[in-house]
């Protein structure tokens, strides 16, 4: 491209938080991206950088300057600017001083709601390297860093001290400060293997010069070698790592040059359920497990240093010597544990307040476990199965290995629970009441897991709404957003048919502190409908055909995805378009006679043979859907609905609604009613867009 250099800039600092180096490196790609955008200077590609003590963008092909800008403005109407006297208003003396220029220099701009002073102004577009520092220092500015810090005796401040920064445009270094530091073009390797300054050549070679340093500065190649890396060490005693991708992002965020260390641990502790071993060597010391082929964890782990140790094995042993300890705890937790059992520990959840208006713990789980029983009456599942796993669900919060390791609630009460004797549907529905985890996480497998997963996020949703602590913004301290999805991914992915609202009932009844219930229940249903929605689109649903099935309200969810997908269908036939607009067009006339009796339609009163047709046809057709419609066919359903398009559009091409007889006008509008009924009983097509 011509009149472009490539641009880069380098800001290095101490080291990054490792969680946030991600969030960091996006979010200032993005701003410079918004900045640029902003200020019209074309570009090219941004290539992103990031480790540990670095963030750096690579944008190619910037325009080295701004494009010429041609301006017009409009200042006061021509019949308002000048007074009796012929002299200028104070608002035209105004609207030429903000232009810049004197009042006759203003020009005349005619439109088609009528004349005003006007003034064309040339604005010559600025240098990029003038724009550039501005555009930094905002994106800067505006990354996501909840406190920041200063150093030395300047007055910067950013998450970590900064320490060199690097601008350059084509191989011309942009002279300016960043953060108080001068831009230049001298950046550095790695901390300890190439610690001596380095002169970069230009934005292209950038990588390659960091990489004879020792710093593999892109943070995706990083992070695919640590996993290569770490799966060829794992093959060498015959494993494969057991690589969790949060973890991989951690630990790329940790390390400029990965070099992997395996390790080993006394094979007793894999007499422990797996998880325990596989969490402390994750959380507490950030090494990937090894597992074997069926997924049986080996006495192994792999670790990343941050150099290529002249001495691997001393880095193995130290590695292996602070492991030891985390893994005798997580022993002794298991031992002490199962001194109790789980139904011995469930009392004490009444020393635990789990939400101020809502009670202790010990109430949520009676709550719950009542909530499971009508879920499991309307699902045909086993109820007593489903109480004592909701009894025994949050005993497990009491034990020393929760206690260590919270991410291990549910997980620690499942093999509790089997070690106590405890029927496998209950243990596996404690392990399964936390599911899904995540926007994507898996789902309960088993349907006592199912309906305490469900029972326990509904009562917290009701519990927190009644509370009046509905979700804001960013803030959701109880997670209220992930659990109105899990509802609904369980529900539709599961395929289970319960009636929501009927069970956000028995939720709210269940609560005993002053608040309005029929308001808190509409939030509730609202609230998951919100999530629906997002769910719904995700799955390439738009949203007017979410609308439509919405304006019929089903009580199931699962019955909902079903009417979604049959009204998506619908959509796609050639009749679709033209009932959806004698549905609006139905809509309207319904509601502009609400002062009409509407009734059953009378044979004896149809006199056009429009009209006749129409109701001959629609008598058949819900004769046609009866059988549809109680086995939830609503695609063919409205397949067939679809085949009456030719007499609603005879009966809107001869037929005259709103006759002068009251009585004939009635009963067209009752046959309008009947036609509408047809349609609502699936969805409200009226809602349907054209195009």
């Amino acid at each position: 491209m011509a009149n472009t250099r490539d641009l880069l800039f380098e800001l290095g600092t101490e080291e990054l938080p490792p969680k946030s180096l991600l969030t960091l490196s996006r979010a200032l790609e993005s701003g410079v991206r918004a900045g640029l955008a902003k200020a019209a200077l074309p570009h090219g590609e941004i290539v992103s950088y990031a480790t540990p003590r670095r963030l750096a963008l690579w944008i190619k092909e910037l325009a080295v300057q701004q494009p010429d800008q041609s301006v017009e403005k409009r200042g006061p109407a021509l019949n308002a600017a000048y007074g009796a006297d012929g002299q200028p208003t104070k608002a035209t003396e105004g609207f030429a001083r903000s232009c810049g220029t004197t009042v006759d220099q203003l020009i005349t701009l005619k439109t088609d709601k009528g004349e005003w002073l006007g003034y064309h102004q040339h604005i010559k577009g600025q240098a990029a390297q003038q724009l550039v520092p501005d555009i930094l220092r905002q994106a800067l500015a505006g990354l996501p860093i909840a406190k920041r810090m200063r150093w030395g005796a300047g007055t910067a401040e950013f998450v970590r001290p900064v320490q060199w920064v690097v601008l350059l445009f084509g191989g011309e270094v942009v002279p300016c400060d960043i953060l108080d530091i001068p831009a230049g073009k001298l950046t550095y390797g790695h901390r300890f293997h190439y610690p001596a300054a380095i002169a970069l050549n230009s934005a292209a070679e950038y990588a390659d010069q960091l990489r004879a340093a020792k710093v593999t500065a892109n943070f995706a190649e990083r992070r695919e070698q640590i996993r290569l890396r770490a799966n060829e060490a794992a093959a060498g005693v015959h494993g494969i790592a057991h690589i969790e991708e949060d973890l991989l992002d951690e630990v790329a965020a940790l390390v400029e040059w990965p070099a992997p260390v395996l390790g080993g641990f006394d094979a007793r502790y894999l007499a422990l359920p797996q998880e325990v071993p596989i969490t402390t060597m994750q959380a507490n010391q950030k090494y990937f497990p090894v597992k074997d082929t069926a997924g049986k964890l080996l006495p192994h782990f792999i670790t990343f240093a941050n150099l290529e140790s002249k001495n691997p094995d001393s880095v193995r042993k130290g590695n292996e010597r602070v492991v030891r300890p985390r893994l005798a705890d997580g022993e002794f937790f298991w031992n002490q544990d199962r001194k109790k059992t789980l139904e011995s520990r469930v009392p004490a959840l009444g020393n635990i307040v789990f939400q101020n208006k809502l009670g202790t713990l010990l109430e949520k789980t009676q709550r719950v476990q009542k909530l499971a029983q009508d879920l499991a009456e309307q699902l045909s599942a086993d109820g007593t199965l489903a109480q004592r796993a909701a009894y025994l669900a949050k005993a497990d919060l009491l034990t020393e290995m929760v206690g260590e390791f919270p991410e291990l609630q549910g997980t620690m009460g499942r093999y509790y629970a089997l070690a106590e004797g405890e029927p496998a549907e209950v243990a596996q529905a404690i392990e399964e009441q936390y599911m899904p985890k995540g926007a994507g996480g898996e789902l309960p497998a088993s349907q006592v897991g199912q309906v305490l997963s469900l029972a326990e996020k509904v009562d917290t949703l009701t519990g927190i709404f009644s509370a009046g602590l509905i979700p804001t913004g960013d803030k959701d301290p109880y997670a209220l957003r992930r659990a109105a999805l899990g509802v609904v991914r369980i529900a539709i992915e599961k395929g289970l048919e319960f009636d929501l609202p009927e069970l956000l009932g028995h939720a709210l009844a269940a609560l005993h502190h002053p608040f309005d219930k029929d308001a808190t229940q509409k939030a509730v249903l609202d609230f998951i409908h919100e999530r629906l929605k997002s769910y719904s689109l995700d799955k390439g649903h738009t949203p007017d055909e979410f609308e439509a099935v919405l304006g019929v309200a089903p009580g199931s969810l699962h019955d909902f995805a079903r009417r979604l997908a049959a009204v998506a269908e619908f959509r796609q036939l050639p009749e679709a378009e033209a009932l959806a607009a004698a549905n609006k067009r139905i809509r309207n006339i319904l509601r502009k006679a609400e002062g009409e009796t509407v009734g059953n339609v009378d044979a004896a009163l149809l006199q056009e043979s429009a009209e006749k047709a129409l109701f001959e046809a629609a008598k058949q057709a819900r004769t046609d859907t009866l059988y549809q419609l109680e086995n939830r066919d609503y695609t063919g359903a409205l397949k067939r609905l679809a085949q009456l398009r030719p007499e609603v559009d005879a009966f809107f091409d001869g037929v005259m609604v709103m006759a002068e007889d009251a009585a004939v006008r009635q009963n067209r509008l009752g046959l309008l009613a009947l036609l509408e009924g047809l349609f609502l009983d699936i969805a409200d097509i009226s809602r349907l867009q054209a195009g």
